[in-house]
């Protein structure tokens, strides 16, 4: 899976010149958003946990942080992340690639609300050096969450 599979999911949509490989790894947050050239709360950032022992990625905005009370609230237990090395096994993609698309069967997607501030945004595509632009319709389409859950804190100030 990984880079690969994703580019190949999206040039078989019509978007595959959305998907970039960047001079630089878009890793974290602020890498991409350099990388990029755009504002690091634009970047739609996957965050892997575990609910019940099964992969869960909450894709939430680049300024928004977990809120262990809402996460808990929404999903009945407390958040718990994947520890990196197993990363790859459970969602086909390495750490700094984790994107909602493309991903092993059983990964549970949901998008957080912290997202709906945004016309477009940026997500990883499946490695720490790829990136694939997508209007907030395209992502909801794409990576077929199963909901939109409200488990972020911290954006709400950002102003944006």
């Amino acid at each position: 899976m990984s880079y690969e599979g994703v580019k190949a999911y999206f040039a078989a949509a019509g978007l595959g010149d959305r998907v970039a490989v960047q001079a630089q790894a878009a890793d974290t947050v602020e890498h991409a958003a350099q990388a990029i050239g755009c504002r690091p709360e634009e970047i739609a950032k996957s965050m892997l946990f575990l609910v019940s022992g099964q992969p869960v990625i909450i894709v939430m905005a680049g300024d928004a942080k977990v809120n262990s009370s809402k996460f808990k609230a929404a999903f009945h237990e407390k958040p718990v992340f994947v520890p990196p090395a197993e990363v790859p096994e459970r969602t086909g993609h390495v750490p700094g690639g984790v994107c909602p698309f493309a991903l092993k069967a059983g990964v549970a997607v949901y998008l957080d609300e912290s997202l709906r501030r945004f016309a477009e945004v940026h997500a990883a595509a499946g490695s720490p050096e790829s990136t694939v632009r997508l209007s907030l319709s395209e992502l909801e389409h794409h990576a077929a969450p199963r909901g939109w859950v409200d488990v972020g804190k911290g954006w709400q100030s950002a102003g944006v």
